[in-house]
């Protein structure tokens, strides 16, 4: 089989059930059933409540991919599904689904790292080549990766505690906000003053490539409880302003650190910002102009295909079958999985545990 086989890609990481199928770079279907609604009541995703639902929504989800890309199970060529890292109800979810379609057609099956999927998403949807630099940044990651092969990957840095996509949410919390919060914070920062609080920026006077946010969020409770104390409440406009100076101070951070991985890195043909978090048109804005300083094209891509899909998923099972081949059914879940198996675990844990 070559590179432009028929996968039917299945993701179930944290709270979003998706299915899709691919051929070679073009996406047949995408199909992704939400969970925000399940979970808006609790201010975060709730792990049961997730696996519940993509126990409940895998196979419709899978019916629909295959009738939106017109097509059965016997044309699919191969089965890739996302064996971790993430929650583990929902990743044992997706992987049983994928185990048990595998055994009854017998087509081959691929277990898939989340991160790989994000990772390889700008050879999906700009066909960039090998190596490139991409600033993986989500809800639950955040990592500077050297991709030079579907399954070599390098990382330069990381979150040693929070990530951005996760100090976004409980920032939305923090204010009253609606979840998922990177859009809420978003949203109130296009009113907002950037300039009136004077927010950190974490592990700039550091050398490296390692972030922090956690102390970010805090800074923030403080100013939103001294302003809270000082005149009995928050304006709307205190709310603009300080999703501005937080979203401000994310930004500068991650440039900074993206410059950083830019300078140590060589022969590069591109920079790349993939995951939940690169749908943040500002910080978009922020990293292209670096990009283009350093005279590296800069891939970013649709808003679709940063945040979890499927079709990501299946894009990396087929880069990893032409490489690996495929999986067998003892492919088991995996909550943690770092794609750079050299590097030493990150230190600091957030809403999924030690980071990768």
């Amino acid at each position: 089989m070559g590179h432009d086989i028929t996968v039917l890609g299945l993701e179930s990481s944290c709270d979003d059930t998706a299915a899709a199928v691919l051929r070679g770079r073009k996406i047949l279907s995408s199909v992704v059933a939400d969970q925000t609604a399940l979970h808006a009541a609790y201010g975060g995703v709730v792990p049961e409540i997730a696996a519940r639902a993509h126990a409940e929504k895998l196979d419709l989800c899978i019916e629909s991919a295959l009738s939106d890309a017109g097509v059965t199970l016997s044309n699919i060529d191969a089965i890739a599904v996302t064996a971790g890292p993430g929650l583990i109800g929902g990743v044992l979810s997706g992987v049983m689904m994928a185990k048990g379609l595998s055994a009854a057609t017998g087509k081959p099956l691929i277990g898939v790292n989340h991160l790989a999927g994000h990772a390889l998403t700008p050879r999906l949807s700009d066909g960039l080549g090998y190596p490139y630099l991409i600033l993986l940044v989500s809800g639950g990651h955040c990592q500077f990766l050297r991709v030079d092969g579907p399954t070599t990957f390098s990382r330069l840095g990381s979150t040693i505690d929070d990530a951005p996509g996760e100090a976004f949410d409980k920032t939305a919390r923090l204010l009253g906000l609606p979840q998922p919060g990177g859009p809420s914070v978003q949203h109130h920062a296009c009113d907002g003053d950037d300039a009136r609080f004077a927010f950190p920026r974490p592990l700039l006077d550091r050398p490296g490539c390692d972030l922090s946010f956690s102390g970010l969020k805090t800074a923030l409770l403080r100013q939103r409880d001294q302003l809270v104390a000082d005149q009995g409440g928050l304006h709307t406009q205190d709310v603009n302003d300080l999703c501005a100076g937080f979203q401000a101070a994310i930004r500068d951070v991650l440039v900074e650190k993206s410059r950083r991985a830019l300078a140590s890195s060589n022969g590069l043909t591109g920079f790349a910002v993939a995951g939940g978090v690169a749908a943040n048109t500002q910080l978009r804005t922020a990293l292209e102009t670096l990009s283009s300083s350093r005279g590296l094209p800069f891939v970013a891509p649709p808003l679709a295909l940063c945040t979890d899909n499927a079709a990501m998923i299946a894009f990396a099972g087929a880069e990893k079958f032409a490489v690996d081949g495929a999986d067998d059914l003892t492919l088991t879940a995996r909550p943690r999985w770092p794609l750079d198996q050299s590097a030493p675990a990150a230190l600091g844990s957030g809403k999924k545990g030690a980071k990768a």
